[in-house]
């Protein structure tokens, strides 16, 4: 059964790439400070466990999900009593050849779900389809908050994800992330946008520091059901802020936002037909 309200601690972080032990070192001390500030689910973000710009490292620094570093934050988990969600590169059970861009959700009952990024940007400064294998399932776990769904990044890009999630009956999404300064004005629109649509919370967390000459913005944040920040970290430097979800808000927002209640569904099919063709 989903709680009223909790809180969620936005841990956005600098890692030091290709140092596995030292991120889950870091990961697990901001952890700690969360539980004590009162955090209910603490975000890390995107390859947090590992850095971003690994490039052949992924190869040598992918595990399989569950696997060392999901039992290690499922330890903090269970010591903390926090759910705990962070993002490594995966390995296949199949072959070690086959990586994914995941996120992993952990709670203190341990090991809860994962999700594979589904869209991979490769394009100017990014080539994550050099590495990374999509995803290609879309799903809401249950946890004793409520129900989360879980996206990653550059999948903001794209509102059938978050809408499947809200869809899926997720009342909480999580975006973990590593963008670049570059791209800050798209996510600050994209990420207000995905919300209000879908009259849901919204917790962003960013990447901050520099990884081989390529700067992440952080400005993690969580958005209530009409778009509004509710709060947000630094810009550029690591931070950790907190703030409360009330579930209530997004049943609020949708008697006076009804979007859900007036989708048009046929439009998918609509959209299936011609994307097919063009």
């Amino acid at each position: 059964m989903a709680r009223e309200r909790f809180k969620v601690a936005l841990a956005q972080m600098e890692c030091s790439v290709g140092d596995k032990e030292a991120n889950l070192a870091k990961m697990e001390e901001m952890a700690k400070r969360a539980k004590r500030e009162g955090a209910d689910l603490v975000v890390f973000p995107e390859l947090s466990a590992t850095g971003y710009v690994c490039r052949d490292l992924f190869y040598e620094l992918a595990e399989p999900v569950p696997g060392p570093a999901t039992e290690k934050m499922a330890e903090v988990a269970r010591e903390t009593g926090l759910y705990i969600v962070f993002g490594l590169p995966e390995k296949s059970r199949i072959s070690g050849s086959v990586l994914y861009n995941t996120s992993v959700l952990v709670g203190p009952g341990g090991f809860v779900g994962s999700y594979r990024k589904m869209f991979l940007p490769t394009h100017s400064v990014f080539e994550e389809k050099r590495y990374f294998r999509p995803g290609d399932k879309v799903e809401v776990f249950d946890t004793g908050l409520c129900r989360i769904g879980l996206m990653i990044c550059y999948d903001v890009f794209f509102p059938e994800v978050a809408r499947l999630l809200r869809l899926k009956g997720a009342q909480f999404i999580v975006c973990i992330s590593a963008s670049p300064g570059v791209r800050r004005s798209y996510f600050e629109t994209l990420l207000s946008a995905r919300a209000l649509e879908n009259t849901v919370h919204l917790a962003y967390v960013n990447l901050v520091g520099r990884e081989d000459g390529l700067g992440f913005w952080g400005g993690s944040r969580l958005i209530g059901p009409t778009g509004s920040i509710i709060v947000k970290a630094k810009y550029d430097e690591e931070d950790m802020v907190m703030g409360e979800v009330d579930l209530h808000d997004a049943e609020r927002a949708g008697v006076f936002l009804p979007m859900l209640r007036d989708l048009r569904p046929e439009l998918t099919r609509w959209i299936a037909e011609e994307a097919s063709s063009y």
